[in-house]
């Protein structure tokens, strides 16, 4: 009876691995299809649900998209556009777990088979911390589909270790050490020839997919360098912005807006890898406000002339510290200046003192913003941000987020550390 329950058990424990490995083989599944779906080079919805089979999210942000464009979500990006996703390894990983979740509980007859298994299961498990890890202190969200993952990963350990462990009380109920299969015969004490089988054969699953996905990768190296040139590569008034970096490599214009979502991700990512202080940055501000911007026919970002003005306010030595605030802060300022300019000018004129406060309503602050805004004009600038030149060459607004690193790879390889 004790035998039987615990044969019971080990095989139990080996069907909700294998369940728990299906489950993290369609988030995995999902999160890759997101990813590929970008390489037309354009932006796609994703998916972002607990729920598999959910539709698409129709947010404009949503935490899986974050994700998906974080520089965290692929490796080899300097390679290929948009790299490999990490999450082709996961496909992989997880179909291997699949398959020998299900030989498990159909009677492995190997004594090794059980602890290779528990060992084995702990590999997604580790790197589902380490994302986690990534997503709570760098990107501070959470994506479903990620989460997904990460519990299938817990659960595939927690069912592999539970498994083992009943295999060894079904050993010792027969008084052995050698496990018994489905229907009690002795396991054969076999070597450690199917371990480094088992062990190839993960390798190979988990990579597999990722050498497919790269044989399938159009050649984008062609269309990085026809998005346009600079009409007029100087601002006649000296009016634009330098800003501070380490060690400023190569010449890069900016086009940017401080409540602007995409350009705070675009900086944090320009951060994050080490490029932007290899940047000989050159700022032109321009907030899609029309408090100030006479290119809009409505605001799309209430308060972003404000802390335009404010950028230009601190000059060469804070100017880049007001932009990092503003964009660390983005949410509370534009509450701030979807009530008032006034209150919005306090909040400057709190953090960063009254000089810059009262530097806000000046004549000529408004008119260096002014002219920077028309040398947006002048070069015929897309009413969107951020847009990047390297040099007077434009690069691509799909270059700037999943083929960053391969476009500057091949245009400037210099700045990548």
């Amino acid at each position: 009876m004790q035998f039987a329950m615990h044969k019971s058990l080990a095989k139990r424990a080996a069907i909700v691995a294998a369940l728990v490995a299906i489950l993290g083989l369609v988030f995995a599944g999902y999160s890759t299809y997101d990813y590929a779906s970008q390489l037309d080079r354009q932006v796609h919805a994703v998916h972002c649900s607990f729920i598999p089979g959910a539709p698409v999210s129709t947010d404009a942000d949503n935490p899986c998209k974050t994700a998906l464009f974080s520089p965290y979500s692929a490796v080899f990006r300097a390679t290929w556009w948009g790299g490999v996703p990490v999450s082709l390894f996961a496909l992989g990983a997880f179909g291997f777990f699949v398959a020998f979740a299900t030989y498990l509980a159909l009677g492995a007859r190997s004594r090794r088979a059980h602890p290779f298994f528990a060992v084995a299961a702990l590999a997604p498990l580790g790197a589902s911390l380490v994302m986690f890890f990534i997503s709570a202190v760098h990107l501070h969200v959470f994506c479903k589909l990620c989460v997904g993952i990460y519990v299938a990963s817990l659960g595939l350990a927690a069912a592999a270790v539970v498994a083992w462990h009943a295999n060894r009380r079904e050993a010792l109920a027969f008084a052995t050490t050698a496990p018994t299969d489905a229907h009690g015969a002795r396991a054969p004490a076999d070597g450690w020839g199917k371990v480094v089988l088992w062990l190839a054969a993960l390798g190979v699953a988990a990579v597999l997919p990722a050498l497919a996905y790269v044989s399938a990768l159009p050649n984008v190296r062609p269309l990085i360098e026809k998005c346009g040139t600079l009409a007029t590569a100087s601002e006649s008034h000296n009016g634009l912005l330098k800003l501070h970096t380490a060690n400023p490599l190569r010449p890069v214009l900016l086009f940017e807006d401080p409540l602007c979502p995409t350009c705070k991700a675009f900086h944090e990512r320009l951060v994050d890898e080490g490029i932007f202080d290899r940047l000989d940055v050159t700022l032109a501000l321009f907030p899609l406000d029309t408090e100030c911007n006479w290119m809009l026919d409505r605001p799309l970002h209430p308060g972003a002339c404000i802390l335009s003005k404010a950028v230009l306010c601190g000059g060469s030595d804070k100017a880049r510290s007001i932009l990092e605030w503003a964009f660390d802060n983005q949410e509370a300022l534009r509450e701030l200046g979807k009530q008032s300019t006034t209150a919005l000018t306090s909040k400057v004129g709190e953090r960063w003192g009254g000089e810059i406060a009262a530097c806000l309503a000046k004549p000529q602050t408004s008119v260096r913003l002014n002219q920077q805004l028309h040398f947006a004009a002048n070069n015929h600038i897309p009413v969107s941000t951020p847009q990047m030149f390297l040099g007077t060459k434009r690069i691509c607004d799909e270059d700037t987020d999943l083929g960053l690193k391969y476009t500057l790879a091949q245009l400037a390889p210099e700045v990548l550390p």
